[in-house]
């Protein structure tokens, strides 16, 4: 998931969508200095460039749109061990990268929906909805196509091959090595990982 170009600029009806307002309010925020913005010469319309938007949003409190997040650092962790799943996320969050877990296979796919992350660790011994479960949901989804899966699991590499070969990106056998498991995130977010 790419960001959109920081460089482009936005008309001030599309700064009043994006923030759920009149693009006349967007007008008395450039008059009023919070809002920087330029005018077109011999028209008076106005353009916001995207950078600036982003830190009127920030500076603001309010909310980033959804396809202005850089998605592409943000990892879903789902494991039901709460020992497991914090450990991952401490090596995770140290690398710089988002996290949030799903102690279930229901909870991750309501995270998949609202978080939308780059990649998911999956553990693929879970009870109810299993990691085989989520993994072929996540497969049979369009929205979620471009979603790296890395099988993170104490099953056999038998077991690990399956999942690969059932749709996953790749496979660790836990106990792992912090430095192996961020190689292979790295491998398999490749370009859209940001230095």
């Amino acid at each position: 998931m790419n960001l959109p170009d920081l460089q482009r600029t936005l008309t001030t009806g599309q700064v009043g969508d994006y923030c759920r307002v009149n693009y006349r309010t967007v007008i008395r925020w450039i008059k009023a200095g919070r809002l920087t913005a330029h005018q077109l010469p011999g028209r008076g319309d106005h353009r916001v460039e995207v950078r600036d938007f982003l830190s009127f949003l920030h500076d603001n409190n309010l909310p980033i749109p959804f396809e202005f997040v850089n998605h592409s650092r943000r990892i879903l962790i789902v494991d039901d061990d709460p020992a497991m799943a914090a450990s991952i996320r401490r090596a995770l969050r140290r690398d710089g990268y988002e996290t949030q877990i799903a102690e279930t296979g229901f909870r991750a796919g309501a995270l998949l929906a609202s978080f939308r992350p780059q990649l998911v660790t999956l553990d693929l011994r879970m009870p109810g909805v299993g990691g085989l479960d989520v993994l072929k949901f996540i497969r049979a989804s369009a929205d979620y196509r471009d979603v790296k899966v890395l099988v993170v699991s104490g099953e056999s590499r038998e077991s690990i091959q399956g999942a690969v070969e059932a749709g996953a990106d790749a496979g660790l056998q836990k106990p792992f090595q912090n430095p192996v498991l961020l190689s292979e995130i790295e491998r398999l977010l490749g370009d859209n990982t940001p230095a």
